[in-house]
Parts: structure tokens; C-alpha cells; sequence
């Protein structure tokens, strides 16, 4: 699967959230010029959401994955598909949009984005196919084996 694809569209849609981001503080400054508490709280966290939003499309666009080599353990740029018994995941491990949902070329599949900071993220690095790792979802634990790496 081609990595630099799922790249280049990680970031367009990190870039769409900046975008957003920004036209929301616009939104907000705006209100906040009336002196209300709670206007200017709220123009204050939305310069927090883009300061976030800015830095990871600044993390996705200088990010260039490179293919996977034999043996190698898995790391930022990887694909990994993981199984839990009753169904699979396919996912991407990029420097942020940790959630996003990526499609692959000519819409075969959807993959999702994990860090190396998120828990799933975290349990993946340095591992290999035919490992299990057990993460913690929604207060439960759940083991994921490993079954294919790229």
C-alpha cells in the first residue's frame, strides 16, 4: 500500500481541521471584544485548539514514510493489522492525527491513524508480527494480535 498516499491525505485532513480551527477563532475573538468571561474563555481555548491543530499538520507534513524492512520491528510509518479474534483493524502509524481515518488508494479499505503516544500506538512500537498486545479500551482490556506488518 502506498504510505506516502495515506500521508499526503493525513494531512490534508489535518490541514481542513486547522482551517477550522482558525475560522472558529476568528468566530471567537469576535465575540470576545464584548468582555464577557465566558466569550473570552471560550477564545482563549479555541487559540488552544489551533495552537494543537496547527502543530499536528506541522507533524504530518514534514512526515515521509518509508517502507518497512525485513525483520524490521514496527515504528512510525508503519502498517500493521491487528485481529482480535472477531475482527481486524488496519492501521497507520504516523507522528499525529491519533483517530483519524484514512482510505486507502482507490478506496481499497480504510485504515486507522495511531501514535506512538496513544495506547494502542504505544503497545505496537517495537513489536513484531505474531505478537499480542493487550491495550486498555473503554476501561476493558483487549488483546490484539499482530498479523501482518509493512
Amino acid at each position: 500500500m502506498d504510505k506516502h498516499f495515506l500521508a499526503t491525505q493525513l494531512t490534508s485532513k489535518l490541514r481542513a481541521t486547522y482551517d477550522l480551527a482558525l475560522r472558529y477563532l476568528e468566530d471567537a475573538r469576535v465575540d470576545a471584544k464584548s468582555g464577557a468571561p465566558r466569550a473570552v474563555n471560550i477564545a482563549q481555548a479555541a487559540k488552544q485548539r489551533l495552537e494543537a491543530a496547527e502543530a499536528a499538520w506541522a507533524a504530518s507534513a514534514d512526515f515521509k514514510p518509508a517502507p518497512m524492512k525485513k525483520g524490521q520491528r514496527i515504528g512510525l510509518g508503519s502498517l500493521v493489522e491487528v485481529e482480535d479474534g472477531e475482527m481486524g483493524k488496519t492501521l497507520f502509524v504516523a507522528p499525529s492525527g491519533a483517530g483519524e481515518e484514512l482510505t486507502g488508494p482507490d478506496g481499497d479499505g480504510f485504515l486507522h491513524v495511531v501514535t506512538p503516544g496513544s495506547p494502542l500506538g504505544k503497545a505496537l512500537v517495537g513489536r513484531t508480527v505474531g505478537e499480542v498486545v493487550e491495550v486498555m479500551v473503554k476501561g476493558e482490556l483487549a488483546e490484539w494480535e499482530i498479523t501482518w506488518a509493512s
